[in-house]
């Protein structure tokens, strides 16, 4: 990270929406001091949830988006897909080529936030993934039209402090969330699974799920840190006639590779047809 890496970023900020993907960016940038404090905005409909915002992270709140998008240089659009377009149409006077718009709403494409403007301007989309919570998530980034190198600086900033990012073309978007944007879903069922098949074997279900997790979370940082291809990776349990290679040929033989490559696929059609309709 080079020291420019690490000075605040001199704009303000307004998060359009605080529910777990909102709090999740809002926690990991308050957390790493990327922009004051008194630089960021938050809305809610919800004054309740605003109040938690404004006691946990310190940050200005109001019910009122069209107070919150004046007085930013940056909007984050942390909406559901299906009121986004309301929510965007009571601003669209305050928002001009001066403002960045990210959105993170799934299936919302750059076209659709200019077609409700009904004006081009500075957008760019991102699909995160729920272990952002946690600040382990990874999110793709695609830029729109006329973006500014320091736009998606600003951006990879913002959402690395929530895990890691990729850059992507739009197009690939809808396979990006058939794969990392449901993945934890495919994980947290594979979980599910290991801890049954424990508890069937006679663990008891604590020590099981316990096993299964660890197992999961170890075998990722070691993808992760080592840079090694899985199939390597593989390799390096499975002894010859062992146990390993007896459950890898179960797994084959039950088409668990097939039906992950399945999963994506049909995640990212169904992706590719709620865009459609959204269009």
């Amino acid at each position: 990270m080079t020291i420019r890496d690490k000075q605040k970023i001199d704009k303000k900020i307004a998060f359009i929406g605080s529910g777990n993907m909102g709090e999740a960016l809002i926690k990991g940038i308050t957390a790493a001091s990327i922009f004051d404090n008194k630089d960021i905005i938050v809305t809610d409909i919800m004054k309740e949830r605003l109040e938690h915002i404004k006691k946990i992270y310190k940050v200005n709140v109001t019910t009122d988006n069209r107070h919150a998008v004046s007085k930013s240089d940056i909007i984050v659009l942390a909406l559901k897909p299906q009121i986004i377009a309301k929510v965007i149409s009571d601003v669209t006077d305050l928002i001009g080529k001066s403002k960045l718009i990210i959105t993170i709403a799934a299936g919302i494409t750059v076209n659709s936030i200019h077609t409700i403007l009904g004006k081009r301007v500075r957008v760019i989309r991102v699909m995160p993934n729920t272990p952002a919570i946690i600040q382990e998530g990874v999110s793709a980034i695609a830029c729109g039209d006329g973006i500014l190198k320091e736009d998606l600086k600003i951006t990879q900033r913002i959402f690395r402090a929530v895990g890691k990012t990729v850059v992507v073309e739009e197009s690939m978007m809808d396979a990006v969330t058939g794969l990392s944007g449901s993945g934890p879903a495919y994980v947290f069922l594979i979980i599910e699974s290991l801890t049954d098949a424990g508890v069937k074997m006679g663990l008891p279900r604590d020590i099981s799920r316990v096993l299964s997790i660890q197992t999961i979370v170890g075998s990722a940082r070691l993808a992760l840190e080592t840079g090694e291809h899985p199939g390597k990776l593989k390799d390096m349990v499975t002894s010859p006639g062992g146990t390993t290679i007896a459950g890898l040929h179960a797994l084959e033989e039950g088409g668990l590779r097939a039906a992950l490559i399945n999963a994506v696929e049909s995640a990212t059609r169904k992706s590719e047809e709620l865009g459609r309709r959204r269009d």
